[in-house]
């Protein structure tokens, strides 16, 4: 059995993409949750994953971290689960958005972090996170266009890189980001999978709190 570590739902969005994913194709996994920014954190995470960060897949004695990787092992260890897309044009560029995902985006990050218990209400963007959002929504307009017209995903059916935009999906959501028509449809078919609902469900159940994404939203206002 695999053995997904992750960190709080409410926060983690690293950790949301290779669950939704695991999820969403079927594959049979165990989950362990390490809560994030309490005393025994790094101690925990520490026994599980060598780069001391959350996500990562144990699957017997191999050990994979960073979301985009294990994602990329978990498509090499199910290739009947069709993570990526078949057609190969597609497949490249889900595998260029989702890298990009993976490292880019920083400020839209930093200033929009992702907080599903928040109640939903719009922030101020930075000119940086502005570029960042007009970025990603010109990605799905592409990608829905070009590969999106056998299903309601950016490639048609569900990849790795709808799991890798899922938590773009809630920061949207939760600051009340404007966005196209194209990218409200693209929201609403993330938002309407089974497994997302379960995270979600899941994540407004935990009690922890981690201060640094509360951002102007503190604690008590959401437990008021």
């Amino acid at each position: 059995m695999l053995r997904l570590v992750i960190g709080n739902k409410n926060y983690s969005s690293w950790s949301m993409r290779p669950w939704l994913a695991m999820t969403v194709a079927g594959i049979p996994f165990e989950e362990t949750v390490v809560p994030l920014d309490q005393p025994d954190t790094r101690a925990e995470i520490a026994r599980h994953s060598p780069s001391g960060k959350v996500p990562c897949l144990i699957d017997g004695g191999i050990q994979v971290w960073e979301s985009l990787a294990i994602l990329e092992y978990l498509a090499e260890r199910f290739p009947d689960r069709a993570l990526w897309p078949a057609d190969s044009a597609a497949r490249a560029a889900a595998r260029s958005v989702s890298a990009e995902m993976h490292a880019g985006f920083s400020a839209l990050r930093k200033l929009l972090p992702m907080n599903l218990w928040r109640p939903i209400e719009s922030r101020a963007l930075t000119p940086e996170a502005a570029a960042n959002v007009e970025r990603l929504l010109a990605i799905w307009r592409d990608c829905r266009d070009r590969f999106g017209a056998d299903g309601p995903f950016l490639f048609g059916a569900f990849s790795i890189a709808d799991a890798m935009f899922a938590p773009v999906v809630t920061r949207f959501r939760t600051y009340d980001v404007a966005v196209d028509e194209t990218a409200a449809r693209y929201m609403e078919a993330v938002e309407s999978l089974p497994a997302f609902k379960a995270w979600k469900a899941q994540a407004l159940k935990e009690t922890w709190v981690v201060s640094r994404s509360e951002i102007d939203w503190p604690e008590v206002k959401r437990m008021s």
